[in-house]
């Protein structure tokens, strides 16, 4: 649906396996206001088929509700899925650019498990968010003096390139100028996080795979991905209980962790998470084994799967900690008429909402 119009405008391209879902954002006195959004629920096969059929076939569906939706702005920023993506943060000392390239493309063998003529690296220095002046103390103004920079955090990302040909090749059938790609992790955290300066973790419930970021001064350090997400506790229900996949989605939405049911769909949809529950358990040790400063402060939920009723007080007090359900659309004005739906369509459109966010804030 068209909202607005505004020739300073970007569209955020989620490419999901069960959907793609787009929102244009324009820019509105330094704030992002929404011109339109739309999605699709159909199942695609980019990130696992390498063939052209496949890539037509996502570029039509970006067409068809592209032309839906009225967008008004080719220009597109799109998200590669983490669980594709290699990442790891850096320190290394002040050198010349092409030193530091050079430098830059040694570290990446250590932690890329792929050869990295196979791989696109990309990498940028990371700036720790400043506290206020009123906020700082003597002592660490002197400090920060001696230091004087001496070396410096890079955060590196590497991708395969078949992967990126592929984004790159869709994006061009569906006659749209991708201006950039970035990690679905990257994209949460501005859509959800904005200037919380908090150690929070998110993690999104996908189709199939669940991924969990921990997210420090702005930025994700810590990213893993396991293969269980809202599609697998469907799979799950729908095997316990001999019903069809279409009954059993309902009962998850229906029931979910409701102490008050009698059936065991709350104890099926428990057993099949457990295994994100361990892996949050774990994120949790390899944060902590980083000696980092901080400690997690709260979880944020999103993804379609993180509505099912029940969850948040699962979560709280399985994890022992602040649980929230992610609201992609707080730092976005939008008519206030459209806040029942926003709200509801809102997991699924946080990796979406914060892609089109990239350009303006």
């Amino acid at each position: 649906m068209g909202l607005f119009s505004n020739k300073k405008s970007y569209l955020g391209v989620d490419i999901g396996n069960n959907g793609v879902k787009m929102v244009e954002l324009a820019a509105s006195t330094g704030r992002a206001r929404l011109a339109t959004y739309a999605y699709a629920d159909v199942d695609t096969n980019l990130t696992h088929s390498s063939s052209l059929e496949d890539q037509q076939k996502v570029a039509e569906i970006i067409k068809k509700i592209f032309s839906e939706a009225k967008v008004s702005s080719p220009k597109t920023i799109a998200a590669l899925p983490n669980f594709s993506v290699f990442s790891s943060i850096i320190s290394l000392p002040e050198m010349s650019k092409k030193e530091l390239s050079q430098a830059i493309s040694w570290e990446a063998k250590k932690f890329v498990p792929l050869p990295i003529e196979d791989m696109v690296l990309d990498w940028r220095p990371l700036v720790k968010k400043e506290k206020k002046d009123k906020e700082k103390t003597k002592e660490e103004a002197v400090d920060k003096l001696k230091k004087k920079e001496e070396f410096q955090k890079i955060l590196i990302t590497a991708a395969p390139k078949d992967l990126v040909e592929r984004y790159l090749n869709v994006f061009k059938l569906a006659n749209l100028d991708l201006l950039a790609m970035e990690t679905e992790s990257f994209a949460l955290e501005r859509s959800l996080i904005g200037k919380d300066n908090a150690v929070i973790m998110i993690v999104d419930f996908g189709a199939f795979s669940s991924d969990i970021s921990i997210v420090e001064n702005g930025i994700p350090i810590l990213s893993r991905s396991i293969d269980v997400g809202g599609g697998t506790i469907t799979q799950a229900i729908a095997r316990s209980l001999n019903i069809e996949q279409k009954r059993a989605e309902q009962f998850k939405r229906d029931i979910g962790f409701s102490s008050q049911s009698l059936n065991s769909v709350p104890k099926i949809i428990e057993n099949t998470i457990s295994p994100i529950i361990n892996e949050i358990k774990y994120s949790f040790d390899l944060f902590q084994g980083r000696k980092s400063s901080g400690v997690v402060e709260k979880i944020i939920l999103t993804g379609g799967s993180s509505v099912l009723p029940g969850l948040i007080d699962y979560l709280n007090e399985i994890l022992q900690i602040k649980v929230y359900i992610g609201d992609p659309w707080a730092r976005i004005v939008y008519p206030v008429e459209l806040r029942p739906v926003l709200q509801e369509l809102g997991p699924s459109f946080a990796v979406s909402v914060g892609l089109a966010m990239r350009e303006i804030v």
